[in-house]
């Protein structure tokens, strides 16, 4: 049991940290979603822990709230908390986590560090539109440099082993030769969205799709 002067203090600190003190003497039914969710890391931080786990702790907050929340759980992690998250936003297991383990169907299919992961999916992403997908997915799997293809937002997500300014050039002629039209081209380095979809091969939409990422937060390492 805390002693009363120590857990006086331990409150005053933590509603500070989550910036809370003008909200000390409302009552919690009357604070708003951030605020609650604020609260509840407060809370988990009591008692000083040497792990917390935090579940979708940013969920259906706005992105002022989000970003600030973020600095919370870096503050917490960098004074020596382990911290095991739970999220359906990739960009935040990617921002808070120096371990990622994405989850599908109740069974691990990736884990590593954000960049290590990021790294093994090559060089660039090249998201193709085409006048037909299937044709140009056939074409494209026979390329040189051209790795995994996934279907992605009425398109094509390929995965190149080489600096993607490369590799493009050949892709478009080899299409050309086979008659299929390109209507639209872009180009990028792989985001944990894009990891996400190569390794449960489906995008995650929102906070209510069935499967998360694990993101382990451990103290000290980054």
């Amino acid at each position: 049991t805390m002693p009363e002067e120590e857990r006086r203090k331990r409150i005053d600190e933590l509603l500070h940290l989550v910036q809370l003190e003008a909200k000390r003497d409302e009552r919690i039914k009357n604070l708003s979603g951030g605020m609650k969710r604020r609260l509840e890391i407060a809370r988990g931080l009591m008692t000083r822990p040497k792990v917390l786990f935090l579940d979708e702790p940013t969920i259906g907050l706005d992105p002022q709230t989000r970003m600030r929340m973020w600095e919370y759980i870096k503050g917490v992690n960098n004074e020596g908390t382990i911290i095991f998250l739970t999220t359906h936003y990739m960009d935040e297991a990617d921002q808070l986590s120096n371990r990622i383990a994405i989850i599908d169907y109740g069974r691990i299919v990736a884990e590593g560090r954000p960049y290590e992961l990021k790294n093994a999916l090559g060089q660039d992403l090249i998201y193709l539109e085409t006048a037909d997908n299937a044709r140009a997915r056939a074409v494209l799997e026979g390329t040189p440099n051209v790795g995994a293809i996934h279907e992605k937002g009425g398109g094509l997500l390929v995965m190149v082993t080489d600096d993607g300014t490369r590799v493009l050039p050949h892709m478009l002629d080899a299409l050309r030769t086979e008659n299929v039209a390109v209507t639209g081209i872009n180009m990028k380095k792989p985001s944990m969205d894009d990891v996400f979809i190569h390794y449960t091969g489906r995008e995650l939409r929102d906070e209510r799709a069935e499967n998360a990422a694990t993101a382990v937060n451990r103290a000290g390492r980054h």
